[in-house]
This record gives C-alpha cells, structure tokens and sequence, in this order.
C-alpha cells in the first residue's frame, strides 16, 4: 500500500483520481482549499464520494500556506505526490490575475519543494493544452516548442514545467507534467462548456458559441484522463542517456524529467459537440455566435504517441458515450 498526495482533492480530476486510487486499496490524502471560484456545494458533492472512505484523510488548507504544507508532509510522509490544486480557466485570468500567481506559481512551488525536501518518488503535476499557445503545428506534440503562450493561465503552466525541470536537475527529484486536453464528464466545473451549454439548454436561454463555432477541441472524458495519470504516476520519470544538449527534445532530459500529453487524439468540432448534447436532451439549443474570446486557442489536437507506446495508453471513451454520461449525471445532480 503506497500513500499518496492529491492536492485540489475536491476538483473534478482529483476526486476522481481519489476514488480510482481508493478503489485501488491505495492510501490517499487531499489538500483542497474549497474556495468559491463556482459553487462549493459541488466540491463538496465530489468529495462526499470518497470523504468518509477507511484510507482517505482529508485537509481543507490552501497550497499556499506554506507552514501548514510542512506540516503536512512532515506528518503524512508520502510516497507519491500528484500536484492538480491550481487555479483554473482560461478567461478567468484576465479578471484576476493575482489568483493565478498565488496559486499556480507560489502554491505550486510549495508543493514542490517539500516533495522535495520529504524525498518523494515522483511528483506527477497538472499542466494543460493551453501551453501550446500560438503554436499551430498539429496534432501538439510534447517536442514541440511552446514559447508564446496566450494566456496567463497557459504561462503559469509553462512556468510549472520550467519549474519542475529545474528541480530535477539540481535534486535528482523525479517529476512528469501532464497535459490535460479539454477534461469533461460527470461533475465538471461549472465554467466549463459542457455545464453551460447544458444550464442554456434546459432553461431556453441563448448559448454563447466563440470563434462562430469554428473552434475544434481534443474533448477528453475524466475517465481517460485518470487512466493516463494512473499508467504514469507508478513510474517514476528517468534521464534520457539519448538527450541531446545540441537538439534538445522538450519532453525529456538528462535530467528525471518527462511531459506528456493526455487526450482523446481526436478532434471534435464545437458544433458536433453541442448537437450531442442537444439529442441527449431532446432539444435544440438557442445560439448566438460571438468572435474568438481573447487567451482562447483556435484549436487543440493531442499527439499521444509518447504515452501510447511509453504506457500502452489509449483512450476508449466516444464523445457520444461520454456526454451522454455527463446528460445523465447533469440531470440527476441539478
């Protein structure tokens, strides 16, 4: 039985990935500070799943809190540590910036630095697709360069995987990034698409479609997502004896440092998207088609060789099956 960290542990992946590990016979900690960035009553409803289970403990601090973090590794002496506490969206970053900052950049770091100092064997992080920015080469590739992020939110991951890299060339401290593409399903946020287009449906109102619905995003279902972070999480990341300091590869180093892409490999259209809500519903969504949002990027595709063949990854969830899931749950909850 190995004992892990989850922070953001009432967020929709980490809940997820709680239950998973739990189910596992697994020991697991949560960190979540239940801020009201969308209402709390849902991360209470996500963790009321796993809250009371024999192996779970759970501490309501912010990552931020650097004492009480201490204190925390002190105590628990982790085998694993998967970083997921951050502050989310993209739009949201024009709004308050500090928030990203204090969480994404100073937060993160915490979390990090006693991995560090309490030796952990691998410390598995959140990064995102939004990393890759202006970059228009695609399907992203994690050997791909991703130097002109379009948003705060995308830089502050930058800046994790930077961070991370550092670490483990001066410490030898394992670390692998993972990069979420378009996370939906069953207890999602709120702000996300999914959960508006479904409020906007059922309620007769107008949805706001970006880009005039020219957008396509690699929608991933939370189930697959778990999966990636589970094939990787059990393997701590290694130097390359083959990287070359003339031609670096950005997914890995001489260093125990990995990134990877974790996505359905399957683009999908925001209209397509939209219409399999609609059948699931049994109605047709009102819309208005507005200009590509500023921080937005145009459109998302995730290579997933490296996780594919590193992992025998593979994603196994249509887009039909998993709103579907999403439908049902939405209605069941609200």
């Amino acid at each position: 039985m190995n004992k892990f960290l989850i922070t953001g542990s009432a967020g929709f992946i980490g809940s997820a990935l709680a239950l998973n590990l739990l189910n596992r016979g697994e020991k697991v900690v949560g960190i979540d500070n239940h801020n009201n960035y969308y209402d709390p009553k849902l991360k209470e409803a996500r963790l009321k799943r796993h809250l009371n289970h024999p192996n779970y403990q759970h501490y309501r601090v912010d990552i931020g809190n650097r004492e009480k973090i201490e204190e925390i590794f002190q105590l628990e002496e982790f085998d694993y540590v998967i970083n997921l506490a951050a502050q989310a969206g993209v739009r949201y970053s024009l709004e308050n910036p500090f928030a990203y900052i204090d969480s994404n950049l100073v937060g993160f770091f915490n979390i990090l630095e006693f991995s560090k100092v309490y030796k952990v064997k691998h410390f598995v992080y959140a990064s995102s697709s939004s990393i890759y920015g202006l970059n228009s080469n695609q399907p992203f590739s994690e050997h791909d360069g991703i130097a002109h992020p379009v948003s705060l939110y995308a830089a502050t991951k930058k800046a994790n995987e930077l961070i991370a890299h550092s670490y483990s060339h001066l410490y030898n401290l394992p670390t692998s990034g993972l990069r979420f593409f378009t996370v939906y399903g069953p207890y999602d946020r709120p702000d996300m698409a999914l959960q508006k287009f479904a409020k906007a449906i059922l309620s007769g109102e107008e949805i706001q479609v970006f880009n005039f619905g020219n957008h396509k995003r690699d929608f991933t279902y939370i189930d697959d997502i778990v999966e990636g972070i589970i094939k990787v999480v059990y393997f701590p990341a290694e130097g390359s004896n083959n990287w070359n300091r003339n031609k670096p590869d950005p997914s890995s180093s001489s260093a125990p440092y990995k990134v990877y892409n974790i996505g359905n490999n399957k683009p999908v259209s925001i209209m397509s998207y939209i219409e399999e809500l609609e059948k699931c519903f049994g109605m047709e969504a009102k819309k208005k088609f507005l200009p590509i949002q500023p921080g937005d990027v145009e459109d998302t595709y995730a290579d997933i060789q490296n996780l594919s063949e590193q992992f025998g990854y593979k994603p196994k969830t249509s887009i039909k099956k998993g709103i579907a899931e999403f439908a049902k749950w939405y209605q069941q909850y609200y």
